[in-house]
């Protein structure tokens, strides 16, 4: 496992390279979903210090077994998941409401965010729509520590537009908001390098990482 985890992290960072990027510029979030604690710490042992997990529960459990990692929510959140997870996690990834910031607020106001922003426009994918994406960017920076935003590229075609957009919104919420927005969260196994050229400064990888996840 660490020997293949080791080549598969240098593969990544040969990989980020080649999109024009410095890999020490990047954070990797090493998506745990699925994988036991016994793979979180042969991830923080390679050098895999952000640990990314979809569900509060999943995440706790692996939190005792693992406390010297940073872990992060990348899941979507539900409300009566909140005090569960505030002050939990390094960063909540997830924010897809003005609501769900309040509640988040009320149980831990120190809690950092990211804004997740559906740039695809699909159905069947979380985040706020782009075209309310500023104003809520307002909000959501006046209830807790924000620190940019997330998002997801299209189920299928090109990814590229998807994470310009993004990147596009990060620039104008910093400039509404006059302050720095540092954390475009975009990019996963299947389309980082697009990601990257578009300005992504974290990456969430499970498969090009650990592989394909337990059935």
């Amino acid at each position: 496992m660490n020997e293949g985890l080791a080549q598969r992290i240098a593969s990544v960072r040969e990989r980020i390279a080649l999109a024009g990027r410095n890999p020490d510029d990047v954070v990797i979030v090493a998506v745990t979903k699925g994988f036991g604690a016994e793979t979180c710490r042969a991830a923080v042992e390679a050098g895999l210090r952000v640990l990314g997990e979809n569900r509060v529960h999943e995440a706790k459990l692996k939190m005792d077994a693992v406390p010297d990692a940073e872990w992060h929510l990348i899941g979507h959140l539900q409300t009566n998941k909140v005090r569960q997870a505030a002050g939990r996690f390094a960063l909540i990834q997830s924010v897809d409401s003005v609501r769900l910031a309040a509640e988040l607020a009320h149980a831990d106001a120190n809690q950092a965010v990211l804004l997740e922003v559906n740039v695809a426009r699909e159905s069947q994918k979380s985040g706020v729509d782009p075209d309310k994406a500023l104003e809520v960017v307002t909000a959501v920076s006046s209830l807790l520590p924000l620190k940019g935003l997330m998002a997801m590229g299209p189920s299928q075609g090109d990814p590229a537009p998807s994470f310009t957009d993004l990147r596009q919104l990060r620039d104008e919420a910093e400039q509404r908001l006059g302050k720095s927005l540092p954390v475009l969260s975009m990019g996963m196994s299947g389309d980082f390098e697009a990601a990257l050229k578009a300005g992504s400064t974290m990456l969430r990888l499970g498969q090009a990482l650990f592989g394909p996840r337990p059935s």
